[in-house]
């Protein structure tokens, strides 16, 4: 009798020796033992393919493997995944009227959202669960998913979106699918580990990996009927006070006088190299951003979690986390009639600098 368990955990380890080694090959092959082994599918897409690509993303982040073989990696286990997809069956009937089997759902990335991956994964449990799937992919604009929806007559909408700053693109897209009547379930990081922003940007229903968003649809998910189109600030009234949109007008400005502050106030940077200088605009130009969609859901955690985050990734590449704090007492300083922004940034700065490697005393 075959121990499903510990052949799942050594097919992982076997899966992650070869999507680092780059070789789509072997990865294939680890897979397809699995499904000899007796293992379903599903089993091998979540709980091995899965698994191994989460790895892939803890081991860039504690700078244990280069983005290059980061991208090489998720490519494998991307043409690693297409060979376990079983061949389609015959449909029942020919035209538009042939069997929908248990629905039409229709995957995708919300714009701007390039991490696919996981949307993917989605798609193809849906898929072997027996429910009819448009995978769409990553980065669809909201008009081009409108079109589809209402070519094929979807049930559902399915969005995914690794990266918080995606928020105030899904909450457009969610609207403008309930507006024709298509009920929306989200799911990714993006949204919260608990699911916490899908109710702020308006979803029908969250779901926390492909087995919850399985479930849910089987469960059903009631259709919203036709609504008329509604404002950002009717599901988030805060916004009224016009901070979000007044710190993406100044996204540009808010980077480049930060930048000017921190040669101005801390020595080492002028004599960063081009690339130094590059990164550290990347940086706050990430910071500025989740400053952004912060103030979207006016939710502080948002903001202090993605600085933590960065902290450790910086931490991770010998650079310590206290370099952020004098660039977000600049960016204060810039948005000090911005109440909200205020706030944000000084508690962001209290948290980076109360890190045991920060030193309160290296602000501007």
């Amino acid at each position: 009798m075959t121990d499903f368990g510990n052949a799942t955990a050594d097919l992982r380890k076997r899966l992650w020796e070869a999507v680092l080694d780059g070789d789509a090959y072997h990865a294939t092959d680890v897979l397809h033992q699995g499904l000899d082994a007796g293992l379903e599918r599903e089993t091998l897409l979540l709980g091995v393919i899965g698994k191994v690509q989460e790895k892939v993303g803890r081991e860039w982040a504690a700078n244990r493997i280069t983005v290059a073989q980061e991208h090489a990696a998720t490519a494998v286990n991307e043409r690693a995944l297409t060979t376990l997809v079983p061949p389609a069956p015959a449909p029942p009937s020919a035209g538009p009227n042939r069997s929908r089997g248990r629905g039409r759902v229709a995957v995708a990335c919300v714009e701007g959202e390039w991490h696919a991956f996981p949307a993917r994964l989605v798609a193809e449990v849906l898929q072997l669960r027996g429910w009819q799937v448009d995978y769409l992919g990553p980065q669809i604009p909201g008009p081009h998913l409108i079109a589809h929806l209402h070519h094929t007559q979807a049930d559902v909408a399915l969005l995914s979106t690794s990266l918080p700053t995606r928020l105030p693109a899904a909450h457009a897209m969610i609207a403008a699918c309930q507006a024709v009547g298509v009920p929306v379930m989200v799911g990714g990081r993006g949204f919260g580990v608990d699911g916490r922003h899908a109710g702020a940007v308006g979803a029908d229903r969250w779901a926390p990996d492909a087995r919850a968003a399985a479930a849910a649809l089987e469960a059903g998910i009631a259709a919203p009927g036709p609504r008329a189109a509604r404002q950002v600030v009717d599901d988030l009234p805060h916004l009224a006070d016009q901070e979000y949109t007044m710190v993406v007008k100044s996204r540009s400005q808010l980077i480049e006088r930060t930048l000017a502050g921190l040669e101005e106030h801390v020595p080492a940077v002028r004599h960063y190299t081009d690339t130094q200088r590059e990164r550290t605009a990347e940086d706050y130009a990430h910071i500025v951003d989740f400053l952004a969609t912060a103030l979207y859901v006016d939710d502080a955690g948002l903001f202090t979690d993605f600085l933590a985050w960065t902290a450790d990734v910086l931490d991770a590449r010998s650079v310590s986390a206290r370099c952020l704090v004098p660039g977000l007492h600049l960016l204060g300083r810039q948005l000090q009639d911005f109440p909200r922004a205020t706030i944000l940034l000084r508690h962001g700065a209290a948290a980076v600098a109360a890190r045991p490697d920060s030193d309160p005393e290296d602000s501007p």
